[in-house]
């Protein structure tokens, strides 16, 4: 993508968010768009795939603080299609932007813009370089890559190892990422192989293009692949295991580095993020790294006091005291019985009593309450209430 093409998008309106939009709402609006747009809920759906890789895209960059810096910066120094110098700077130019962030990545990547805007003024100026300077021959990184997965509470919990089916660009097997179908390339002899040429704009200055010939890629087919049309890239799809740590969250985004799409001319990988989806578990629940669970007792073991077993996920059940006059919806701990940390430690289990009510009592039962209620007819729970509410 050219640095023309990147400065022109807006990115903001492309996931609906406002320019000063924080990190927590650009990515509650990514989610949002791309469990709507995300290919495996659209099959088929062209305009839909087009779309999440704008999502994509634009999550990309807002979303790495470091990038929307940069992007912000482009935007605000080249929004306007010129550059000016300043004060003192001998007036003003205009030039075409072209690709002064390394125009020869591509891919469908925003993010692959070099170094940021010291490699900008770098090419611009192109200071004391000789001929031919500033056209290196770039690698091109491979495009990022999503994905999602669901797993079970348990799964999320202790981390599991699961297949992953993507796609994405890679080199073209049909010709082996050559662009021709015999395999034999030429050099572009108009970039000399290195897929960018350099062009004067006046007063000295040298601005470097994508070579139009072949396209940025230093190399022309005499004779195109019938798959890739000459591109050198085609659509793969590969299946691989990816093992997801153990502690993870619903709605988490983990990334992979290098798990992604292949690089061209030894460029890196791009990389994998993997949105993670958890299910429920009928006893368990869980807050951050520390397991809930609800245990019913008796309205004796909560008076008198006891030692009550409460199980444990993937475990012996463990024995927590109940102390005398537990009330109830206390909460009790039970520690080293929770979720994995990133340490490798665990969380604690959280075991919240609930004084269960019985709907059915025996003869013996309901005379032993009966006595009971006797015994305590003096007492009423409710007399610090009515006085609490006339002082009001």
């Amino acid at each position: 993508m050219s640095t023309k093409d990147f400065v022109e998008k807006d990115y903001y309106k492309v996931l609906g968010v406002p320019k000063d939009a924080t990190e927590a709402e650009i990515k509650k609006a990514y989610r949002k768009l791309a469990r709507e747009f995300h290919p495996d809920a659209n099959k088929g759906d062209a305009s839909a795939e087009e779309r999440f890789k704008e999502i994509s895209e634009a999550n990309d960059i807002l979303g790495d603080a470091k990038k929307r810096k940069e992007y912000d910066e482009a935007r605000a120094l080249f929004g306007n299609g010129g550059f000016r110098p300043g004060p003192g700077g001998g007036g003003s130019f205009n030039f075409d932007l072209g690709d002064l962030f390394g125009g020869t990545q591509q891919g469908g990547q925003a993010g692959g813009f070099g170094g940021g805007l010291g490699d900008v003024f770098g090419g611009l100026f192109n200071r004391g370089a000789g001929p031919g300077a500033g056209t290196r021959t770039q690698p091109r990184r491979g495009q990022d890559v999503e994905s999602e997965v669901t797993l079970s509470f348990t799964e999320a919990v202790d981390g599991a190892t699961v297949p992953l089916r993507m796609s994405s660009q890679a080199p073209c097997k049909a010709c082996s990422g050559t662009g021709d179908k015999n395999g034999t390339p030429r050099v572009c002899p108009t970039c000399v192989g290195t897929g960018q040429v350099s062009r004067g704009s006046g007063g000295g200055f040298s601005l470097t293009d994508p070579c139009a010939d072949c396209k940025g890629r230093g190399l022309i087919a005499e004779t195109p692949c019938d798959v890739c049309k000459g591109s050198g890239r085609a659509r793969s799809s590969r299946t691989m295991q990816v093992r997801i740590p153990a502690g993870v969250s619903d709605g988490q985004r983990i990334r992979l580095r290098g798990k992604g799409a292949p690089g061209e001319r030894g460029g890196p990988a791009g990389d994998l993020y993997v949105v993670v989806h958890v299910g429920t578990h009928p006893v368990f629940g869980r807050k951050d790294d520390n397991l809930t669970v609800t245990v019913p007792v008796t309205f004796a073991e909560a008076a008198l006091g006891a030692d009550i077993k409460v199980p444990t996920l993937n475990g012996p059940p463990v024995t927590l005291k109940l102390p005398p006059g537990t009330p109830n919806g206390r909460t009790m701990r039970a520690r080293g019985k929770g979720a994995v940390r990133k340490d490798g430690t665990r969380g604690d289990l959280l075991v919240t009593v609930e004084v269960a009510v019985p709907t059915e009592l025996s003869d013996k039962a309901r005379e032993a309450l009966e006595m009971y209620r006797e015994a305590t007819e003096s007492e009423d729970p409710r007399s610090a209430l009515f006085e609490s509410a006339k002082g009001a």
